[in-house]
């Protein structure tokens, strides 16, 4: 039986992997874009339209000029998994009713699914509030494997 997995985004998988490696950094050190984009294999492209908007909601700060970069706004046990995937997609939601918008459906009070997608929901958000990115950062990026550029204002 061939196994089918409730679909999370690209954007949403490029933008942890990126956090997952600034979270790896020291505190106010700015990664090059260039270097999270190999080091998280993520097309660059892609990866500059997801941390424009990461930087948009406050998430990430960027520095520009030669040894400019990216670098996490707050301590990484401060920023969840859910934050990180509302601030790429926006609210996240299960299915349509599950975010709360039953009235929009129209099976309306009839539905039984509805208590199940919001029970589900409500779980999987509970999960994505716990997970932190400190949790999160991989050994493998810590600063002895990444070159960085430390924060004039860190």
């Amino acid at each position: 039986m061939q196994h089918h997995a409730l679909q999370i985004s690209r954007k949403i998988e490029y933008g942890l992997r990126a956090m997952v490696c600034l979270a790896a950094q020291p505190a106010g050190t700015v990664v090059p874009f260039r270097e999270i984009a190999r080091r998280m294999d993520v097309p660059q492209d892609f990866l500059a339209k997801i941390l424009k908007t990461l930087v948009a909601r406050g998430l990430v700060a960027s520095t520009r000029g030669a040894h400019g970069g990216y670098r996490l706004t707050k301590p990484p046990r401060e920023i969840t998994f859910l934050d990180v995937i509302e601030g790429v997609e926006g609210p996240f939601v299960v299915s349509l009713c599950g975010g709360g918008d039953h009235e929009s459906c129209r099976m309306t009070r009839a539905c039984t699914m509805y208590g199940v997608w919001r029970r589900g929901q409500e779980r999987m958000l509970e999960v994505y509030r716990s997970a932190t990115l400190d949790q999160l950062a991989m050994g493998e990026l810590k600063p002895a494997a990444l070159p960085v550029v430390a924060a004039a204002h860190a």
